[in-house]
């Protein structure tokens, strides 16, 4: 077996091959660079880039292991962050020129846990417009004529195109399961209120969580363990035990899992290849997935999601519309106009309705271990002047249930397919063993090629 370049290693073993000596932070991320210098003008991952400063964290990370220093999970390993959280030491400027030049004065709460397990912050990572519709400058490292999805646009193309190893993202509807799947990677959205969303750009409090993205399971279990630290200041997150997603990621399951296959009431939408990819994985699973409707109460998920999302960036970005509504996409413009005529009440019962869904979902999880369904309608759409729909990520971002994206099927273009999988509220880390037994029984594994997707390699 041809041995992985320094790039194609998983961050899981980068990690411990810099404890264990056998390569250098410095090593790694010097490729990191040169993987970027490369690709960089085809893909356009980054916003922002400070080469020597990366290079120079990569030393000091190096130093500490000379000295014999404690050394955290993510030791030496190179991160890419979506620009909506805030960093002390680089610009974060949320994909909209109202916010140029924004430089913060302290770093969001899951950029100090990434500096605390000796991540090296290698960059701020492109996204749509403050987090919404509007495209940015990334293309999809699969074929660059396609979109990568959004909103964490740039997270997931630079680790699709082995920018980076990991990056994180956020989710108020589908910002980074779609992009997972449209860029063949993993993703990972955990339950809402496990990762602490202080000094990040906040479009939902409801619905607004962060996500991650990696080329494997353990790897999204390594960097969403280090991000579930407590954190008083997001008023969402509750004081937990420590969740060992690694450990239990990586365990056999005791029994075999059960899947519910849910078509969900947008099933229509979803174009042939997801319906026949989905015939045929179900019926590859046999007696372990059975296909499960769910109650009409759904049916009305997605506008209640609709209302919340709406209302909420109508009342957070009022600042930007009152003094700058020219410099906003009509969709953005749009969205915080009709939530400005949101009424209260229906507000409120949309909020309210999430409790009710969450309820339901239980019954199903009484059952089985996890929801199996479509993590987009198809392949990446052609052109960049849209992400995609996410109308299949809607409803369990509202419930705010955890999902993980693997890139399983194929669609008739070549280009890769995100199946997601659902789990119960707070049951992270058995959703994710669930996950990699997944890939185990399907097509040798799944996972994200051994080498990065021609198409990003091309030269012109």
């Amino acid at each position: 077996m041809e041995e992985l370049s320094v790039i194609q290693k998983s961050a899981a073993g980068t990690a411990r091959a810099i404890r264990e000596g056998e390569i250098t932070s410095e090593e790694f991320v010097s490729a990191s660079i040169e993987q970027i210098d490369a690709h960089e003008e085809r893909i356009g991952a980054w916003t922002y880039l400070n080469r020597d400063y990366a290079l120079n964290q990569a030393r000091e990370a190096d130093l500490a292991r000379e000295e014999g220093k404690p050394l955290g999970p993510l030791h030496g390993v190179p991160v890419g962050i979506k620009d909506i959280f805030d960093t002390a030491d680089m610009p974060t400027e949320d994909g909209t020129s109202l916010h140029a030049g924004r430089q913060p004065l302290a770093d969001a709460s899951v950029v100090q846990l990434l500096r605390a397990a000796g991540a090296v912050n290698m960059g701020k990572t492109v996204t749509t417009e403050m987090a919404c519709y509007a495209p940015g400058k990334t293309a999809n490292p699969h074929d660059p004529s396609r979109t990568p999805g959004g909103s964490s646009s740039g997270s997931a193309a630079a680790v699709a195109s082995y920018m980076v190893p990991l990056a994180v993202g956020t989710q108020t509807n589908a910002s980074v399961i779609r992009p997972a799947s449209y860029c063949g990677i993993h993703g990972f959205k955990p339950s809402h209120g496990f990762i602490s969303r202080h000094g990040i750009l906040s479009l939902s409090r409801f619905l607004d969580q962060v996500g991650v993205f990696a080329r494997s399971v353990e790897d999204l279990a390594l960097i969403a363990e280090v991000l579930m630290g407590h954190d008083d200041l997001d008023p969402d997150m509750r004081v937990r035990s420590h969740p060992h997603l690694v450990e239990t990621a990586m365990d056999e399951p005791p029994v075999t899992p059960r899947l519910a296959f849910v078509k969900s009431p947008v099933w229509d939408q979803a174009d042939e290849d997801v319906q026949g990819g989905f015939e045929e994985l179900i019926e590859h699973l046999g007696e372990d997935a059975g296909e499960v409707e769910l109650s009409d109460y759904f049916d009305d998920a997605v506008d209640w999601h609709h209302t919340i999302m709406e209302a909420d960036i109508a009342k957070n970005f009022r600042s930007e519309y009152d003094r700058g509504k020219e410099k906003l996409s009509p969709t953005l413009r749009e969205m915080i106009e009709r939530g400005q005529k949101v009424l209260a009440v229906d507000y409120i019962r949309a909020v309210d309705q999430r409790a009710n869904l969450n309820g339901l979902l239980s019954q199903v999880f009484q059952m089985y271990d996890a929801i199996i369904t479509p993590a987009a309608t198809g392949e990446a759409p052609e052109g960049l002047d849209s992400t995609g729909s996410p109308i299949f990520c809607t409803i369990w971002t509202l419930c705010g249930v955890p999902s993980v994206t693997l890139p399983i099927l194929e669609g008739s273009s070549g280009m890769p397919i995100g199946i997601q999988l659902i789990g119960p509220m707070g049951d992270d880390a058995r959703l994710l063993r669930t996950a990699r037994w997944l890939e185990g029984v399907t097509a040798g594994g799944g996972g994200a090629p051994s080498e990065p997707p021609a198409a990003a390699m091309d030269e012109d």
